[in-house]
């Protein structure tokens, strides 16, 4: 893995990603928490062809602007970037744009660590446990 390695994804704004049907908010337009979502799924995409079979990534930390609206039926990409490698942790830059106008509607940073899966997975406590 190493800086510039990037993966883009496209979407389309359908009524399930509205701030409204999230709960962020009451307007149909395009809710932070999915652009949110799909930031994540950009960020594993650039690295998953560089972590073993046996590794996967965690997010550990976002910071994430959302500039724009983008009502229903807008269809964005979604770009991350790798900007660090650090041991583990690897720093991503997202970028969303609106596919008709190039215009960047959300801009930020996502942090993963890569882990062993089945040890990540040994500590994790049954509930009520």
């Amino acid at each position: 893995m190493q800086p510039g390695q990037s993966a883009t994804l496209e979407f389309t704004v359908t009524s399930a990603d509205t701030a409204a049907a999230l709960g962020s908010g009451d307007l149909p337009v395009l809710g932070t928490p999915r652009l949110l979502a799909w930031g994540e799924a950009a960020s594993v995409a650039a690295i998953s062809e560089s972590i073993g079979e046996t590794q996967t990534s965690v997010g550990s930390r976002v910071d994430l602007e959302h500039l724009a609206p983008s009502p229903v039926g807008q269809r964005l990409s979604v770009t991350a970037s790798v900007v660090l490698v650090d041991g583990r942790l690897v720093r991503l830059e997202v970028v969303a744009r609106h596919l008709v106008d190039d215009r960047v509607v959300g801009h930020g940073e996502v942090r993963r660590t890569v882990v062993d899966r089945d040890r990540f997975l040994s500590r994790l406590r049954s509930p009520g446990g």
